[in-house]
């Protein structure tokens, strides 16, 4: 894994077009700042950012530590894009703070598994043991999906899409379900018998995803992660015209490659064939 940029930038302006240089004949350069939660999304990009470099754009990876500021800062103008979230966090960040953001193209479907330092198998489940849980609504409520599917929990029968720990009408092992940050999980892996940790946070801290206690089959549409932009910047014919090369070039072979061989196929691609950006061009 890459080094984590550590700084993210607050400049008023981040979406430039470098001058031309005519005299020396140079051709002009487009840096677009793209945010990321994670080390691993560097690895995801580097082919895209190759790429994007010998059609005169310069893809800036911009780290974030959290779920919650990357939407903040895209929509602030802190960044120009970014790729760290699945469609139904999306809407409920849009729903819930007002985000005047929009859906660009698709990138891949991850699954959240569970974990555990202490048991090899979820049957070694006993009763008052702590499994943790991301604490968003969204990846929390994606969680609990995760361990009604292993029989851990029933939920009601109106629980709806995602639900909550409200919704859990049956726990036959006692288990203490327990919501964390989701990139606090990881390191409170020791202090809890087991958890539910998004797949970018555990290849952070080298989990292998082979040893999940339990492994994360739902592969609903509302899952698939993305890349957004503003609304407002979507208007502008030329930086949709960027914006399309730079979801073009992460959807291609090379990452597929990147996908397959470095991370043993535990990125899935999902709606590549799907032109998000179609009703702005």
């Amino acid at each position: 894994m890459k080094k984590i940029i550590t700084s993210i930038l607050a400049a008023a302006a981040v979406f430039g077009f470098v001058s031309c240089n005519k005299s020396s004949g140079k051709s002009s350069e487009v840096v677009v700042k793209l945010g990321v939660t994670g080390s691993v999304y560097e690895d995801l990009w580097e082919p895209a950012q190759k790429a994007l470099k010998e059609q005169g754009i310069n893809l800036k990876i911009v780290q974030f530590t959290d779920y919650v500021t990357p939407n903040n800062a895209l929509a602030n103008g802190e960044i120009d894009l970014n790729g760290f979230q699945h469609r139904i966090f999306f809407a409920t960040e849009i729903k819930n703070k007002g985000y005047d953001i929009s859906l660009i193209g698709n990138t891949f479907l991850t699954p959240l598994n569970v974990y555990s330092n202490k048991i090899k198998s979820i049957d070694e489940l006993k009763d008052g043991d702590v499994v943790a849980i991301p604490n968003d609504v969204t990846n929390g409520g994606r969680a609990i999906k995760v361990l009604e599917s292993a029989g851990l929990i029933t939920l009601k029968e109106d629980a709806g899409f995602n639900p909550t720990v409200n919704d859990i009408v049956g726990n036959p092992k006692n288990i203490v379900i327990k919501e964390l940050a989701a990139n606090t999980i990881p390191s409170a892996l020791n202090d809890v018998t087991a958890a539910a940790i998004n797949g970018n946070y555990a290849l952070d801290f080298n989990i292998d995803p082979k040893t999940a206690i339990v492994k994360d089959t739902l592969e609903d549409k509302e899952y698939w992660n993305l890349i957004a932009a503003r609304t407002a910047d979507l208007k502008d014919k030329e930086k949709v015209a960027v914006y399309d090369k730079i979801v073009k070039a992460y959807q291609s072979a090379a990452t597929e490659d990147v996908y397959n061989n470095k991370f043993s196929g535990y990125y899935i691609k999902t709606g590549w064939g799907i032109d998000e950006l179609e009703q702005y061009k």
